[in-house]
């Protein structure tokens, strides 16, 4: 390489730098005047429950008529074994 090419390299490099620091520069003004837009809150719902961390935000929404899996699995076990399991008072004796 020469001089002259050498020359050429150290503009291409430094207008690419240049390019990247007004671009940082310019998103930052930009952000510092318009502001960040923050998301507005939902109504609280007692079926809902928001776990806030520093990278997310999570909502989980539970449903009305949940049943957890262990009792339809204990349920479904209570069928085959032929205790009531429920309470009802269909299998008991008159």
């Amino acid at each position: 390489m020469s001089l002259k090419d050498l020359a050429k390299w150290n503009i291409r490099l430094s207008a690419v730098y240049a390019v990247g620091v007004w671009t940082m520069i310019g998103s930052y003004a930009y952000f510092r005047y318009t502001g960040l837009k923050q998301e507005e809150e939902q109504p609280e719902d007692p079926n809902q429950v928001t776990y806030r961390t520093a990278h997310t935000n999570t909502i989980i929404t539970y449903r009305k008529d949940f049943v957890p899996y262990t009792t339809r699995i204990y349920n479904f076990i209570a069928l085959f074994s032929g205790d009531s399991g429920t309470g009802d008072s269909k299998n008991e004796p008159q």
